[in-house]
């Protein structure tokens, strides 16, 4: 793509109202424009990472034999009324409103109650068991205070996932399959996340967060230093400095980011709609359940919050929105005739290129460079094409090295 042809602009500015970094280097960059607190809209450059960390997720689920669908964000009264949780949390955490004739509705904030009645119509026997389905789509929360850029909004993306099974134990299984399938998406999206015990509620002893260490984390979990023992403050009984209750190691504490969670339902949602199968035997029995949800845009924001420095952002190249930033520099009609070739042979090398031919000042163009935040720079210039050369660099290194123009292509395939 032609940097000319976009639309949005970098600006210099920090916004004046966000202090997260993913938001203010987000709006900076051209990637998100806010239009109000916790609502986001996403520009060409932010929603291009949006849809590579999708993705991701959506083939990570096509793994554990996740079937997509797509499920209405707009839900009557009445199947939150089974659950009791039109009234708690309610209003709370759900954007209620009334339609015509004064009727009801319910920003879906959570799918629970549209999915199991969904997929009742359709599992009867214990034949058609187990069947996982997900979703990707936009939530609403009615957060009290919408904080954190994009890690906590009004409105965010997200995959939520459900599972129903014959049995706990079968549920317990595809729980354990969903740990490893949630760990190589963030792997994939270049985070490093940890698996950490939080509150099961009424369901089981604990459910499990996937967390990001970060110092600009909002959650405190606590965790040894020798194994895989990490719980979040809520449930955990140790502090920093006690022995590890699993293996007897040091206790650490670190900042966290949420950026999913995984939680067995058991019977509560089954229950609530009558949703049973009938077995070999021929007798009825509850269909057990389980929940998996990661938020996109939730992972997006971290990506940012661990990967950036005082210049800008650092993608990690598996959801850049493009993987090359290619820049001319002077106004020599030459130089922007072999930037022109070259970009050409990227694209025909399927290589995906941001092609900076603005006529933009030297210290513009880098300085952008470095706020998109690209994994790859070339630059064309007077002072390397009279050694028949570009000046490459990943944005995560400081050093810069001459590629013969003839090779470049082949360095980045």
């Amino acid at each position: 793509m032609r940097q000319s042809k976009l639309f949005t602009k970098t600006i210099k500015e920090l916004p004046k109202d966000e202090v997260s970094t993913n938001a203010s280097l987000l709006i900076r960059a051209g990637f998100v424009d806010k239009l109000m607190a916790g609502v986001y809209s996403y520009l060409p450059l932010g929603l291009r990472v949006l849809d590579k960390v999708k993705k991701i997720v959506r083939e990570e689920m096509e793994v554990i034999d996740g079937q997509e669908i797509l499920m209405p964000a707009l839900t009557p009264k009445e199947i939150w009324q089974k659950t009791g949780r039109w009234e708690s949390p309610g209003p709370e955490v759900m954007f209620q409103l009334k339609g015509r004739s004064e009727k009801d509705y319910g920003l879906g904030w959570t799918h629970e109650e549209v999915v199991t009645p969904l997929v009742q119509k359709f599992v009867k026997s214990y034949k058609d068991l187990p069947v996982a389905v997900y979703q990707i789509q936009d939530k609403f929360r009615n957060e009290p205070r919408a904080k954190s850029g994009i890690l906590r909004g009004l409105e965010f993306s997200m995959k939520d996932l459900y599972s129903f099974h014959l049995n706990e134990e079968d549920m317990w299984q595809y729980y354990e399959k969903s740990k490893g399938a949630y760990l190589n998406v963030f792997k994939r999206c270049g985070l490093n996340a940890k698996i950490v015990e939080a509150s099961g509620g009424d369901f089981s002893k604990y459910s499990h967060e996937f967390q990001v260490f970060t110092d600009s984390g909002e959650d405190t979990v606590f965790y040894c230093d020798k194994c895989d023992f990490a719980q979040n403050d809520e449930i955990c009984e140790v502090k920093i400095g006690d022995k590890c209750p699993k293996c007897g190691g040091q206790i650490l504490e670190a900042k966290a980011i949420e950026v999913g969670n995984i939680f067995p339902l058991k019977t509560k949602y089954s229950t609530a709609f009558n949703f049973k199968y009938t077995d070999k035997d021929g007798k009825e029995q509850p269909v057990i359940m389980g929940c998996y949800g990661i938020g996109p845009s939730r992972v997006m924001g971290s990506v940012i919050e661990v990967h950036h420095d005082d210049k800008g952002m650092i993608w990690p190249e598996s959801i850049a929105p493009f993987k090359v930033h290619l820049l001319f520099l002077g106004k020599d009609a030459k130089i922007k005739a072999v930037s022109d070739k070259l970009y050409d042979e990227l694209q025909q090398a399927g290589i995906e290129v941001l092609y900076d031919d603005r006529e933009e000042s030297a210290g513009v163009k880098l300085n952008d460079s470095d706020l998109l935040g690209m994994p790859y720079r070339i630059v064309v210039s007077e002072k390397t094409l009279a050694q028949e050369s570009i000046e490459f660099k990943q944005r995560n290194q400081e050093k810069m090295e001459l590629i013969k123009l003839n090779q470049i292509v082949k360095k980045l395939t």
